[in-house]
């Protein structure tokens, strides 16, 4: 193993270079930590040693670095909420370049850690002072770009603030901070008979503030609903920098649904910085089954029979040959050997309607040629059957070195055709495509499958990705699901919307937001944006002369 101290560069035999953590930037630490790797041996992570640093002499450093109005944001938001929570050193800015949609990447000019209410709205205030942009962040899982930051403005973290300030069993809710995790809600109201029902398939990491900015749903929003539904109140840091507060622990208030407006506004309304959410009583009975069929048709034909009999399942997954391969490879699910799609089914709520409605899925899925029917006995295998449909988003990086999640939405009686339309588009481009959805909503979830080292798959990826949505809105559905609309897709709303629906539009947006500092370039489309493949952007990007830039 090769080793040396620490140096202000990294040395040249170093095969890749991982930024220093930020505990040690924040104890006054630098260094670099390195992957170096040995014959024979795999990649092996190894810090070097650090050497310490006085804090005063960074920060003069970035002070100097800034310029015009991020420097004087800087040096206002340290002085009202200390040095420590604020970042503007270019390595550690890196690591909040991007979400969960990497391929767009863009350093922000400035971060802020963001430990309570107050130090969002101090940020929020030196920002409107100095006509500067900024940005929330939660857990930065989002897949739309929606936490995309701005090289010319100031990124609020909200990851810091993960408490749960109150848990009230007898009103059904919980009152929680925006960095909460959304499956820690559920842990700890477990105790008392209830759970929080929104499950992104990110439950173990992403943040309630990311769930009600993007109106996330989930495997289980088929009978409970997506985050709007879930969500009594939430205190808001305005784009104006005041903090209101927006319902509350009751069930209904009067006047305007401001707080319709707010869930899922992608925080272009303002910062949450207090959520209020509604807890659900836990099911006297769950049970799930897994049935194997020959083809998506087949299995469709059984969504469609199971949801037009009148049962509402809490869940009706489906997944196609590809996706079923990808998650054999990751975690040995042990789905059907051979099944060309399998329909994860689950159905919950009191035993006897429960028993009934369960024996009714099981005759549909029969009918519709499912070739093998797999019952859970117990939560363990019950957990198993979920075990291949929760990591098939990341499975599929096991037989695929790239490949693009698309979100869309099409009336459920149109699966077929889409299905069979998504199929020859990618025959056509010489990519492949994997389907993973909610079938119950029509809530498609494609994944198109493409190597970047080849050249033009990314662009034929990149284009069947967008004819997908193209699709969907063919047939009567939307752009999106669940996923938002980011910096992703505001390029296609001009496809679902008349110009007329998007002025009314960017009229509230403009009510709540008159400056436009509020995660500008989200959800609506400038010119710039509009046919422009995904790249990275820069502060010093100007739209162009004569458009109309919200």
């Amino acid at each position: 193993m090769r080793c040396r101290a620490a140096t202000s560069r990294p040395p040249a035999w170093a095969d890749r270079v991982i930024s220093p953590r930020r505990s040690d930037y924040r104890s006054g630490y630098v260094g670099y930590h390195l992957l170096c790797r040995q014959p024979s041996l795999p990649w092996v992570h190894r810090p070097i040693e650090l050497r310490p640093r006085k804090r005063e002499d960074r920060y003069v450093r970035a002070e100097r670095a800034l310029s015009g109005p991020l420097a004087a944001v800087c040096a206002d938001i340290r002085a009202r909420i200390g040095a420590v929570k604020v970042i503007d050193d270019p390595t550690e800015l890196g690591t909040y370049a991007c979400d969960g949609l990497a391929h767009y990447r863009v350093q922000p000019g400035l971060a802020v850690l963001a430990e309570n209410a107050a130090d969002v709205q101090a940020a929020v205030q030196a920002c409107v002072a100095a006509e500067v942009p900024f940005v929330a962040r939660g857990s930065g899982t989002g897949l739309s770009g929606g936490a995309l930051p701005r090289a010319d403005g100031v990124l609020i973290v909200m990851a810091k603030m993960r408490a749960i300030k109150g848990m009230y069993p007898d009103d059904t809710c919980a009152v929680v901070e925006p960095g909460v995790i959304n499956l820690a809600v559920t842990k700890e109201a477990t105790p008392h008979g209830l759970h929080y029902a929104p499950d992104p398939s990110s439950q173990q990491i992403c943040s309630i503030g990311g769930n009600v900015a993007e109106n996330s749903g989930g495997a289980h929003c088929l009978k409970y609903g997506f985050t709007t539904n879930h969500v009594l109140g939430c205190e808001v840091v305005t784009p104006a920098g005041e903090r209101v507060q927006i319902g509350g622990r009751a069930a209904e208030y009067p006047g305007y649904d401001l707080l319709g407006a707010f869930v899922g506004s992608e925080g272009t309304l303002g910062v949450a910085t207090e959520v209020t959410v509604r807890l659900t009583p836990n099911p006297e009975v769950v049970r799930t089954l897994l049935a194997g069929f020959d083809s998506t048709d087949e299995a469709g034909a059984a969504v469609s029979a199971i949801i037009g009999s009148g049962v509402v399942p809490a869940a009706i997954e489906m997944m196609d040959a590809l996706s079923i391969e990808a998650a054999e490879v990751a975690v040995g699910c042990g789905y059907p050997a051979g099944a060309g799609a399998v329909l994860l089914v689950e159905i919950d709520g009191p035993r006897a309607e429960v028993d009934h409605t369960f024996a009714e899925v099981q005759r549909h899925c029969t009918e519709a040629g499912a070739f093998e029917i797999r019952i859970a006995a117990t939560d363990e295998e019950r957990t198993l059957l979920w075990k291949g449909r929760k990591s098939a988003f990341a499975a599929v990086g096991r037989i695929s070195p790239n490949y693009i999640i698309q979100d869309g939405v099409v009336p459920r009686t149109a699966l077929p055709k889409v299905l069979h339309a998504m199929g020859e588009l990618a025959d056509k481009a010489g990519v492949r495509v994997a389907n993973v959805f909610h079938a119950g909503d029509g809530n498609l979830h494609p994944l198109v499958l493409f190597d970047a080292r080849n050249d033009g798959e990314a662009e034929r990826a990149e284009k069947v990705s967008g004819a997908i949505l193209d699709l969907c809105i063919d047939h009567g559905g939307s752009i999106t699901g669940e996923h938002g609309v980011g910096v992703d897709k505001a390029k296609n709303m001009p496809r679902m919307f008349s110009a007329d629906d998007l002025d009314t539009m960017q009229r509230l947006r403009c009510a709540f937001d008159p400056q436009g500092l509020a995660n500008p370039g989200k959800v609506f489309p400038t010119p710039r944006m509009c046919g422009e493949v995904p790249r990275v952007h820069s502060a010093d990007e100007t739209a162009p002369e004569g458009a109309e830039v919200f």
